[in-house]
Order: C-alpha cells, then structure tokens, then sequence
C-alpha cells in the first residue's frame, strides 16, 4: 500500500495488474508522457483487497480475539480508499459526464481522463463486502472502533450504507447507489460490454469508435478486438482489448449477488439495456451466470461456443465430450482463444453450469406438482350459448 501510491493519496498505480494490454500505455514502463497515472483498477484492486481482508479478520476473530484489530485497520483501509477514489479533488476518478470510471495521467501539470470504456471502470465495482449485524455484535472492540470513526470522519462514514431489519446488514462498496446504477447501464447494454457469452473486457462501441491519444507526434489507441490480440504489447499473445475472461466475470456475478444481498428487491436495473425488463441484482447475477455456462454448453447440433464450430467436437464420439478451459472466449462468438488448459481460473465456469442444472431440477421438481395442481381443481362448467 505504500509502494504504489504516488503521492500517499490512496489512488494507486499497480503496473498492469495481469490485464496486460487493456490500458492506452504499457503499463508496466514509464508513461511516454512522464508523470504517472491514477488507475481505476490498481485502486479497485486495492478496494478490494482491503474488503477481503477484513471479512478474514473478522471471521478469525470470532476465535481470537486479537484480529479485531486488524479488522479495524482493512475497514478504515477501505473507506481512505473509497473517498479518495469516489471524491478526492471533487469526484476522484469517477467521472460525472460519463457516469463511469477512469484511470487519470497526471503529466505537465494537468490531468487527463483516459475515457476508455473497459474493464478498469468495471472493476470498482467488485470492491464490496455486507457486514451482518450479528458478526459485528459478536465483537465489541471492533464495533465501538468502527462506530467512533463513522461518527468521528462522517466524510468517510458516508460511503458506508446500513439496512436495519430482521437481519441488519452493513453495506461497504467503492460505487454508491447511484454510480453502481450508472455503471451497470454501460456494463448490461449489448451494444456496449454485454456479450451473449459474458461481459466483454473492452466495449464494443471502440470498434467504430476506438480511443486515440496523442503525445510526441505518436498515437496511442485502443480498439475494441474480440478475439486474438492484434496488439505488439507483452508478445502479442494475450488479449485484453474484448474477449471474454471468465475470473473478472465471476468476480463481478459474484459481486452482484453480494448487493443484492443487502438491495433485495428494492433495486432493480434493466436488463439487457433497452429490453424494459427490469431485474433484481440477484436476477442480473443468474442471467450473466447463464450466458458464461452458455460457453461450454451444446446447441442442438451439438456444438459448444467454446470449440468454434470445429465439427470434431460435435460430431465424432472420441471428441465430443472433451471441453476445453481456454484462456479466454471471444467477445461474439464465445470461441475458447489462448491456451486450452487455463483450469487456473477458466475451471470457474463450472460453479455457472452447476448452478444452471440446479435451476433447471428446480423447475423440473416444480413442474408435476403445478400440474397436480391443474388436475386437481373443478372442472369448469359449460356456459351455453
């Protein structure tokens, strides 16, 4: 935490984070530019981070005590780092015009948006953890720490949010309401990251419209490519700039399920974008779900997405059952790119295709008893003409 913040203000610049060429730069050299560079993801990471640490504190220190502390220390962690990210020099690296996240180059003493519509604007929202009323009673020390700095900093006590109820919940998170609101409708808009394979690591709209930054006589761009990188950056063998990464986007349904555990059904979005039907958060987690399962799952013909219509696999009986966890799946189509054996984080997909089957043995075990029930009630009486 204290490598990786330029000027101690909590907004950090972690390299490339293993995202490889997804930036305008190559993030892990010094900027063309000089300067440096506030990225939304380095400090959605560390959000993050901090969040997780302290659901860990706080389950060991239901065994020992002496984690109470350091529970303490990741919770006011965390809400430095959603202040500075939300509201440090007036709205941090949330950017109102656009409604969304953006990494910021500080350079010749000015500041700069990178509007670019990706994953680092997406990952904020992957920094959230709900607290139960019940675990926080269970620690005194923790819980009169954390109440005398949400009374003490009520500027940093404003991003938490509490619900109170039969079962009370604490709600810790880097976007608001409103701005989870306002990300969610780029990130459930099909013309933008959603896929009907997943949610895209770059927007498609930077395929007609690609991002250009100019320094030095050069350009820098990024365009929206859905499969094989068409990029130099890191060997040209790994693609962030479209596809499909199934760690991010389990990360993101499960951080979706996490607010609409503290939501429920008091917030809803559209989805897809411009469908006009509106889902619970819950909803949105079981579609997206559905649609990365999709990936793996065959059609009629017995094709799967992810072999790229490579008739073997559908076809012959040696082939047809070996399904492949590839790097990542292109952003159309859900073909697997990269190396085919990336069970590392890829193997995630199976949690999605588990809970697809349980779905379906709902609605199967739900169907003969809805239609006990047709059977059972009186029949109506002829009316006559």
């Amino acid at each position: 935490m204290n490598r990786k913040d330029a000027e101690g203000k909590n907004l950090f610049s972690g390299g490339f984070l293993g995202l490889d060429n997804i930036g305008v730069f190559d993030r892990s050299r010094p900027l063309p530019t000089g300067g440096h560079l506030e990225q939304a993801d380095g400090t959605a990471w560390m959000a993050f981070y901090c969040a997780t640490m302290l659901s860990i504190a706080l389950e060991l220190a239901r065994h020992d005590p002496s984690y109470e502390d350091m529970a303490s220390k990741f919770f006011e962690h965390f809400t430095h780092i959603t202040d500075a990210m939300n509201d440090l020099g007036g709205t941090g690296l949330w950017d109102p015009e656009d409604g969304f996240y953006y990494d910021q180059l500080h350079a010749d003493g000015r500041e700069y948006p990178l509007r670019v519509r990706s994953l680092v604007g997406l990952l904020p929202l992957i920094a959230v953890e709900v607290l139960e009323d019940e675990v926080i009673d269970a620690l005194p020390a923790f819980k009169r720490r954390m109440q005398w700095f949400i009374q003490n900093r009520p500027d940093l006590g404003e991003h938490v949010s509490t619900k109170t109820g039969e079962h009370g919940h604490m709600l810790l998170a880097v976007p608001s309401r409103e701005r989870l609101v306002s990300a969610l409708r780029f990130m459930l808009d099909e013309a933008e990251f959603l896929s009907p394979h997943g949610i895209r690591s770059v927007s498609k709209i930077h395929e007609r419209r690609p991002y250009r930054f100019f320094h030095g006589g050069e350009e820098f761009r990024v365009d929206y490519v859905p499969g094989e990188s068409n990029s130099g950056l890191f060997g040209g063998n790994s693609n962030w700039r479209g596809p499909i990464w199934m760690p991010v986007n389990y990360l993101l349904v499960e951080a979706l399920e996490r607010y609409h555990h503290f939501y429920q059904g008091d917030l809803r979005v559209e989805f897809p974008v411009g469908s006009g039907t509106m889902l619970t958060l819950g909803e949105v987690a079981h579609e997206l779900a559905g649609r990365l399962a999709g990936i793996f799952l065959t059609d009629g013909d017995g094709h799967r997405p992810c072999h790229g219509g490579d008739d073997r696999f559908a076809r012959d009986p040696h082939w047809r059952d070996l399904v492949l966890f590839h790097e990542y799946f292109h952003g159309e189509t859900g073909r697997g790119v990269g190396a085919s054996h990336q069970t590392g984080w890829t193997a995630l997909a199976i949690r999605f295709i588990e809970d697809r089957a349980r779905a379906r043995a709902k609605r199967q075990a739900a169907a003969p008893s809805a239609t006990a029930a047709r059977d059972q009630r009186p029949a109506t009486p002829e009316i006559a003409p």
